[in-house]
């Protein structure tokens, strides 16, 4: 297996629509940095979020998820509460080639303050949004900003392609746009 390097992925971007829009090279001034780095893609936040909330007593359960425990949000900023939680979604929409798997982890400018982004792999030949989980494990409410970079992709490829790709099992997340919640 081998993380692909800066090149590859402004390649596969630019030439194959792995990831669109694409900022080739880093942003930074001012803002925290997004685009293609070294060995990964620095992906953006969109304006939209999804805040959870206990205003009405809901439980949060992965196999019957009740929407009322969100909030739906929109902005320059999302303001995560104390020890709380949010959703929001990547600007950025991605297209996984076949022998690919990509991990994200989030940016180090984040976590330094308490903020946490969680994404679980996104596997071969899976697309859309990326759907960003984001805990404030801090006290105190905590800022995120949209349309700077949030978390950090790699790309890893396979020795070889899987028999069975996301796509061919027609997954439950495939070219979600948008925030998506958990489904069964």
């Amino acid at each position: 297996m081998t993380v692909m390097p800066d090149h590859w992925i402004t390649r596969m971007a630019q030439d194959h629509g792995m990831i669109d829009p694409f900022v080739a090279g880093q942003t930074r001034d001012g803002v925290i940095s997004y685009g293609v780095s070294s060995y990964g893609y620095d992906a953006r936040m969109s304006r939209e979020f999804q805040i959870f909330t206990n205003l009405d007593s809901a439980i949060v359960d992965p196999k019957n998820f009740d929407p009322n425990s969100l909030v739906e949000r929109e902005g320059d900023v999302c303001i995560i509460p104390p020890n709380s939680f949010a959703l929001a979604r990547t600007m950025e929409y991605f297209r996984i080639p076949r022998d690919i798997l990509a991990i994200c982890l989030g940016k180090s400018t984040y976590a330094r303050c308490g903020i946490i982004v969680n994404v679980t792999p996104l596997e071969p030949e899976w697309e859309g949004h990326v759907t960003l989980e984001i805990s404030n494990t801090t006290p105190l409410p905590a800022r995120v900003y949209t349309g700077e970079g949030v978390c950090q992709f790699l790309f890893i490829k396979g020795d070889a392609p899987p028999d069975i790709s996301y796509a061919d099992r027609s997954g439950k997340y495939m070219r979600q746009t948008g925030i998506t919640p958990p489904r069964l």
